[in-house]
C-alpha cells in the first residue's frame, strides 16, 4: 500500500511554513542559529531557535499549556483546512494521531521544580502532565475532537521518523483512513545540559563530516504531515528500522545497524541504491556519529549518492528531527523548489582523511533529471535505534 503525504506544516529555525523553510533550506541559510540566552556549563552555545510569537493556548487544559504544544500548534495551523476536510470526510474515529517527541513539556516542569527548590513550593502553573511523553498527541486529539488512535513515540532522535512508519502501518491495517503524523521538540535546559555533560555540544555552528567537527547544536521544531491512501504528488515509499543496541549513547562504530536500516528501506521501496536522488544524512557533527555514518553510507551506496546534513541550518531537533528532515525531502520535491536544487551541505570543506569521502552537495547543485525522484532520510538514536525513510514521486 502506498502512503501519500498530502499536506505539511513545518516550523523550525529556518522559518515558518513551506515557502520560507524551503527557500532558506535550499540556500543553506544558517542565520536561524542563535545563542542560547543563558550559559550552559559555563559556555555560550548556538541553538536552532524558533523566534517570534507562537499561537496562544488560552482555554486549553492546564496540562496542555507548554511551549512544545504551542510549537506543534503553529505547524498544525498551517494545514488546518486539509485537516478539517479529512475529518469531515472520514469522521473523527478514523483519524489517527502519531507524534514523536523527546522533550515534551520538560522545560516547564524544570522551571517549576526550580521554583520548588528556591521557594519551598511548586508554582500554581505546575502540572505533572506537562512532562508526559503522550502530551503532544493527547493535546492534538483533544483540540481536533478526534477519537481515533492517538499516541506518542519517544525513541530519542528517531522518534518522529518512527511516527511516520507507524502512521503507514495504521493505514495498512485499515485502522485509520488518515493519520496526522510527525514530531515536535522544544529547546530546554535539561537537553542542553545533558548533551554538554556528554561533551557532545559545540560552541560553533556544527560542522558535519569535517576534520574540525567538535559536536552538535541543539534545535527545536515541529513538522506535521497528513498521511492518507488518497493520491498525492509525494509519498512515503518505504522505511527500514533496526536496533543494534551497541551502547546506551554511542553508535556501533561500523555502522551495521545503520546499514541494515538503509537496506531495509530500499527493499521496502523496491528501490536500488543508484535510484536514490538525494540522501539527508543524520550528520550530527560528533566524532562517532559521522565516522559511523560515512562508513555505512559508503557500504550501501557504491555510486556516491548526493547527500548533505541539514543540522547546521536547524540544529539537532531530537525527537522532531526525523519528521523535519523528511519534510526537507518533501519540500525539495515540491513546487517550492522550481530550480530543482538539492539541499546544500554547510561545512568548512575540510575533509577528514580518516573517513570515507561522501558526495557532499555544494550550493547550487541541481538534482538529476532522469527518472522518478527518490529521497532517503536517515535518523539514528541513542541505544542503537535506527531508521531510514524513503520519500518520492508517487507512481
Amino acid at each position: 500500500m502506498t502512503a501519500y503525504l498530502n499536506a505539511l506544516g513545518v516550523i523550525c529555525a529556518l522559518g515558518r511554513g513551506q515557502a520560507e523553510v524551503a527557500r532558506r533550506l535550499l540556500a543553506g541559510d544558517v542565520s536561524g542559529m542563535q545563542l542560547y540566552p543563558q550559559l550552559v556549563a559555563g559556555r555560550q552555545l548556538p541553538v536552532g531557535a524558533v523566534m517570534g510569537e507562537l499561537p496562544s493556548l488560552e482555554g486549553a487544559a492546564p496540562r496542555h499549556v507548554t511551549r512544545n504544544n504551542q510549537l506543534l500548534l503553529a505547524a498544525v495551523e498551517q494545514i488546518d483546512s486539509e485537516l478539517r476536510e479529512a475529518i469531515a470526510r472520514f469522521g473523527p474515529a478514523r483519524i489517527g494521531v502519531v507524534l514523536g517527541t523527546s522533550t515534551t513539556g520538560i522545560q516547564e516542569a524544570t522551571l517549576c521544580i526550580t521554583g520548588l527548590v528556591r521557594e519551598g513550593q511548586l508554582p500554581a502553573s505546575y502540572h505533572y502532565g506537562h512532562q508526559e511523553l503522550c502530551a503532544p498527541a493527547s493535546f492534538l486529539s483533544e483540540r481536533l475532537l478526534l477519537s481515533g488512535p492517538s499516541y506518542s513515540i519517544s525513541t530519542a532522535c528517531t522518534s518522529s521518523a518512527r511516527a511516520l512508519l507507524s502512521a503507514k502501518r495504521l493505514l495498512e491495517a485499515d485502522v485509520c483512513d488518515a493519520v496526522i503524523c510527525g514530531g515536535v521538540d522544544t529547546l530546554c535546559d535539561l537537553t542542553l545540559q545533558g548533551f554538554s555533560s556528554l561533551e557532545a555540544t559545540s560552541e560553533h555552528i556544527c560542522n558535519p563530516f569535517s576534520v574540525n567537527r567538535d559536536g552538535i547544536n541543539i534545535g527545536e521544531a515541529a513538522a506535521v504531515f497528513l498521511m492518507t491512501r488518497e493520491q498525492a504528488p509525494i509519498a512515503l515509499l518505504g522505511a527500514g528500522a533496526s536496533s543494534d543496541a551497541h551502547h546506551i549513547s554511542a553508535p556501533d562504530p561500523q555502522g551495521l545497524g545503520a546499514m541494515h536500516a538503509m537496506r531495509k528501506a530500499l527493499n521496502s521501496a523496491a528501490t536500488q541504491p543508484d535510484q536514490i536522488t538525494y540522501l539527508n544524512l543524520h550528520g550530527t557533527a560528533t566524532r562517532h556519529n559521522d565516522s559511523m555514518e560515512s562508513q555505512a553510507v559508503t557500504a550501501v551506496f557504491q555510486h556516491a549518492v548526493a547527500c548533505s546534513s541539514s543540522k547546521p541550518l536547524t540544529g539537532h531537533t531530537l525527537g522532531a528531527a526525523g519528521a523535519l528532515e523528511a519534510a526537507f525531502c518533501w519540500l525539495a520535491m515540491s513546487e517550492h523548489n522550481p530550480a530543482k536544487l538539492l539541499p546544500p551541505h554547510r561545512w568548512d570543506g575540510q575533509q577528514d582523511a580518516e573517513l570515507p569521502q561522501l558526495n557532499l552537495i555544494a550550493p547550487g547543485v541541481q538534482m538529476k533529471a532522469t527518472g522518478p525522484r527518490r529521497m532517503m532520510s536517515n535518523s539514528f538514536a541513542f541505544g542503537g535505534n535506527n531508521i531510514s525513510l524513503i520519500l518520492g514521486d508517487a507512481t
